[in-house]
């Protein structure tokens, strides 16, 4: 028996046989994907079980929103909560500024040698481990061999202890993720600035702007859907921060200012096999930073006419 296929049935396995090369390569990312993206999702479950080591999840004695509740009136709620999201505003904040500026600065350069050394030293923080970062800063900041501090004495200064202060900490990390990462994020703004029509600017010249005046007139504007894309990706993982650069920097001495949802996750789940109140815990940050991105998102379309879909 023919099974007749319809116009649009025909059309699609008409394009899946043009493109069959792209599907074959697409396939081995789809599979990925679903086994550890997809796949774990089922262990939410576990947010709502009263869960231990060694039995079968979907069998667990069902607790309903316990975790949840229990998180809410935890008295580390409210500092986790407020150091996620000021960690990650002020990377937002810096690190937008800090690449914008320097992407400009480079596309500014007229001579490609200067601005290829330029890039290459500007990308190499970010090949780094973030281990060996961590191990950088703590010995730079070190109170008896410290190249900082033997600065500070050089002026009179005591020696201070950067590490076991919670009042530096959020300098230190932002300020080490900016030194890290604004090399090789400027990558996009470049390629943005690239496919700039160069006759704008000869234009300009002619009528007489200054360098300042194309920035703001021709370059922002021309990536200004390049920034609101990135800023509302990083807007929508405002509760979300990484933990592994923290937890390796961070001290009980720092809690204070230092403790985000990740390592807090990271304590009580891992280090004290509580896995259903870290489930939970990292359920709820989920959810607040994907409303986060559609809101954002939502926000962007109406108001700039930027969106992500």
């Amino acid at each position: 028996m023919l099974i007749r296929l319809s116009k649009g049935s025909k059309e699609f396995f008409r394009m899946a046989m043009r493109d069959r090369h792209y599907i074959i390569m697409f396939i081995p990312a789809l599979i990925y994907f679903f086994i550890f993206h997809y796949l774990p999702m089922i262990g939410i479950v576990i947010a709502f079980k009263d869960y231990t080591v060694g039995s079968k999840f979907l069998t667990c004695q069902w607790v309903g929103l316990k975790w949840f509740i229990e998180f809410f009136e935890s008295p580390s709620f409210f500092r986790v909560v407020r150091n996620t999201l000021l960690l990650n505003i002020y990377n937002i904040i810096f690190m937008f500024t800090f690449t914008i500026f320097f992407s400009i600065m480079l596309n500014e350069i007229r001579k490609n040698t200067y601005k290829k050394i330029a890039q290459t030293i500007s990308y190499l923080p970010y090949f780094i481990s973030t281990v060996i970062i961590v191990g950088l800063i703590i010995n730079f900041l070190s109170t008896e061999a410290g190249i900082v501090n033997k600065f500070l004495n050089m002026f009179g200064i005591e020696s201070i202890n950067f590490m076991q202060d919670s009042r530096w900490f959020r300098t230190i990390y932002v300020g080490s993720n900016v030194w890290t990462y604004f090399g090789f994020n400027s990558i996009i703004y470049i390629s943005s600035m690239s496919s700039i029509n160069m006759e704008i600017y000869d234009a300009a010249d002619v009528d007489g702007a200054n360098r300042i005046q194309k920035i703001f007139k021709i370059t922002l504007p021309s990536i200004s859907q390049t920034i609101g894309i990135l800023l509302i990706l990083n807007l929508g993982h405002l509760f979300s921060s990484g933990f592994e650069k923290i937890i390796l920097m961070y001290n009980p001495a720092t809690y204070e200012t230092a403790d985000v949802i990740g390592s807090y996750i990271y304590r009580r789940g891992i280090q004290g096999s509580d896995f259903s109140f870290s489930t939970a815990v990292s359920l709820i940050g989920s959810t607040v930073n994907y409303l986060l991105i559609v809101i954002f998102n939502f926000l962007g379309r109406k108001t700039f006419d930027i969106s992500l879909w």
